[in-house]
């Protein structure tokens, strides 16, 4: 399931011809409306993990779906949005700290639905200052009625690093 997901969200990418910065080869216009999703889904994710830092669970929640699908490489797979919120509440709150590493953040559209985010991010544990990890991830954002919710999330290639 997990190789089927990641083949989909890769061919979703290569047949867009979008990246980040929407430039394509043939038009501007895309270009402009990728820019604005790009700092839409950027807003967004500074957001979420705002309130994963803080351990603001109601915004948290307001921000995923009820079916969402969390694959994570050590963990496996959870889905729904209770289980995700009680996982953060148990194993992050006041434990974990996560940021975007700067300019590993790409944004691309997904045709009807949203749009794909793809990045690393860094994770601290506070007081510890030399417990640093790092992990890819993609997040599927869905835009129902201006109503952006992450419905799936693939957080893999934990690894930790050293100062």
């Amino acid at each position: 399931m997990r190789t089927q997901i990641a083949l989909l969200v890769l061919s979703v990418l290569t047949t867009t011809g979008v990246c980040m910065t929407g430039q394509t080869p043939d038009t501007k216009s895309t270009a402009a409306t990728s820019n604005a999703l790009f700092q839409t889904v950027s807003v967004l994710d500074t957001k979420l993990f705002n309130a994963y830092n803080k351990c603001d669970l109601d915004t948290l929640g307001a921000m995923v779906s009820d079916d969402l699908e969390f694959y994570h490489d050590k963990t496996g797979l959870s889905v729904g949005k209770p289980i995700f919120i009680e996982a953060i509440k148990k194993n992050i709150c006041g434990k974990v700290h996560r940021e975007l590493v700067p300019g590993t953040l790409e944004v691309y559209p997904l045709n009807g639905y949203g749009a794909v985010e793809i990045g690393v991010h860094r994770f601290t544990h506070p007081g510890l200052d030399d417990d640093l990890g790092e992990a890819k991830f993609i997040t599927l954002w869905q835009n129902k009625n201006g109503i952006w919710k992450v419905t799936r999330v693939i957080s893999y290639d934990h690894e930790s690093l050293r100062n």
